[in-house]
């Protein structure tokens, strides 16, 4: 049978390129050649050879080598990922001439696209490497053929929102694929092909979506072992969702506050950063080591986290439960890579977190009041069953969406519901303090939401869980599901709704859309 290659194993070897030299973001060659550590004839042939169409490849990152926290993680060497694709793509499609450069954003962008109109460059490949740096925006507007590329678990979040807005505005020249398979790639790139015979850049894009659906594979199996979720009915759950408060720790979203206490009735309270320090400081140390002592015996795997910082960690927890008691809320969201970063707090809130998700109450990443909203809706409705917040990931080679992020409960059924393991690891992005990741049932149908109370509109999709993703690059947890419905659908929402989903074990639709009913909002099925 013939393998398909995979773009999880990258292995190699690049020699080093100067940050100086990398902020030139130079256009040519003999720069990526450089990177590689190949020689400049093997990186391109000849601009002399009339026969080959001219690609420029773009990878938009931070730099060959990451220097700060984000997706895949600090100190990530992109070096021989580069050097991966262009092998593959010069053996997958040896009658195209590849260019290599790199760009940071769109001032570098521009640059190699203005010394690009003299080299006759025939169309662009942008490879997106980093989340947020836009450099896609730039190759699509030169009108040329644009084959937009995740590289996964890495720019995955820029990648869905960028070409989400693409989608929204009909960009006329930008096709995408979001493939952990590089036959998926070259596949995608031997599309320019029509453009060399004359074909518009209509005909390309549709190409290369007639091969990213071709490749997709059909659903599989979606039956769903059982499980029924004991459910408080609509006017129950609206009433008791008045009894809740949310606490928003070092920052929040003004615009949600206030609709979302008129239209569901919670409200929020804004806490310094300082306080949350405080009790934290004053949490009762032989407590914090008898919660650490207690993650000690029960996680399945503790690495690279000292005992150390599991027992400032379980500080964190405390003083996070301390602030929820004092205030009377039930839900908690901080901005915690910013308190992190910002030297306001001295411990992640992760492993609080996922304790007091464990427990029927609410913590939620990133000071982020729709998702934490979200989650004490239907934390309520289903009686405890906690929401997973997450940096989701599309794979259209395995049909799944993968719900990524460094915290999650390993009680998804509820605080009396069965325990699943789970391990201790550093946050991912920068490799410091104690995150979770959540090896999560497979097998089980699962609801993702997002509510928009400003809107009065809820974002709905569902999948059936299929597995835990182990790759390193990125967040911890890695719940992998296989979508209901059309996952093409699913690249349409991102830059309207932003990245985060919450992730819910069992099939909610059917009350989801009662609670639309009656709160008289709209549903927008995502799949």
């Amino acid at each position: 049978m013939n393998q398909r290659s995979d773009l999880r194993t990258v292995s190699g070897c690049g020699c080093c390129l100067s940050r100086r030299r990398f902020l030139e973001f130079s256009a040519g060659c003999a720069a990526c050649a450089a990177l590689g550590g190949a020689s400049q004839r093997a990186l391109a042939e000849p601009a002399s050879a009339p026969s080959k169409m001219r690609l420029r490849i773009l990878y938009s990152l931070h730099g060959p080598v990451q220097e700060v926290p984000d997706w895949p993680n600090k100190g990530f060497d992109f070096r021989p990922v580069m050097q991966k694709i262009e092998s593959t793509l010069r053996q997958g499609c040896p009658d195209f001439e590849f260019l290599p450069a790199m760009a940071n954003g769109p001032e570098a962008a521009d640059k190699i696209i203005e010394q690009d109109r003299a080299e006759g460059i025939d169309g662009y490949i942008v490879y997106q490497m980093n989340c947020w740096n836009r450099v896609v925006q730039s190759a699509a507007a030169t009108g040329k053929p644009t084959l937009y590329l995740d590289f996964p678990f890495a720019g995955s979040g820029g990648f869905l929102v960028y070409t989400a807005g693409f989608l929204r505005q009909n960009a006329p020249n930008v096709a995408f694929v979001a493939s952990s398979n590089w036959d998926d790639h070259v596949a995608a790139v031997r599309c320019f092909r029509l453009v060399k015979e004359g074909k518009g850049v209509s005909e390309f894009t549709a190409a290369v979506a007639k091969v990213r659906r071709e490749m997709t594979p059909a659903p599989s199996d979606m039956t769903c072992l059982a499980d029924a979720p004991a459910l408080l009915s609509v006017e129950e759950t609206l009433r008791r969702l008045k009894e809740s408060k949310i606490l928003a720790v070092g920052g929040g979203w003004p615009d949600i506050v206030e609709p979302l206490q008129k239209e569901l009735g919670i409200p929020v309270e804004s806490v310094p950063f300082e306080e949350l320090n405080a009790a934290w400081e004053k949490a009762d140390r032989d407590e914090a080591a008898a919660v650490a002592e207690m993650w000690k015996k029960t996680a399945a795997l503790i690495e690279d986290v000292s005992p150390e910082t599991l027992q400032v960690s379980a500080a964190m927890y405390l003083a996070e439960k301390a602030v929820l008691q004092a205030r009377g809320a039930n839900a908690i969201t901080i901005n915690c890579l910013g308190g992190f970063y910002g030297g306001h707090l001295h411990a992640y809130p992760c492993l609080g977190f996922h304790q007091l998700n464990n427990q029927g109450l609410i913590g939620a990443c990133e000071c982020d009041l729709r998702s934490t909203a979200t989650m004490v809706l239907m934390t309520t409705m289903t009686q405890g069953r906690p929401g997973f917040i997450s940096d989701p990931v599309l794979d259209t080679a395995k049909r799944q969406i993968v719900y990524a992020h460094c915290v999650a409960s390993n009680k998804p059924f509820g605080p009396q519901g069965p325990t699943n393991p789970f391990q201790i690891l550093t946050h991912s992005e920068d490799r410091q303090g104690a995150s979770v990741r959540s090896l999560m049932p497979e097998g089980y149908l699962t609801t993702t939401l997002e509510i928009a109370p400003e809107r009065k509109t809820i974002l709905f999709h569902q999948a059936k869980s299929v597995g835990n993703s182990l790759e390193d690059r990125a967040c911890r947890t890695k719940l992998c599901g296989e979508p209901v419905g059309d996952i093409e659908k699913l690249f349409r929402e991102w830059d309207q709704w932003g990245w985060h989903r919450v992730t819910f074990y069992g099939d909610l639709k059917e009350p989801v859309f009662a609670l639309a009913d009656a709160l008289g909002w709209q549903i927008v099925q995502e799949a």
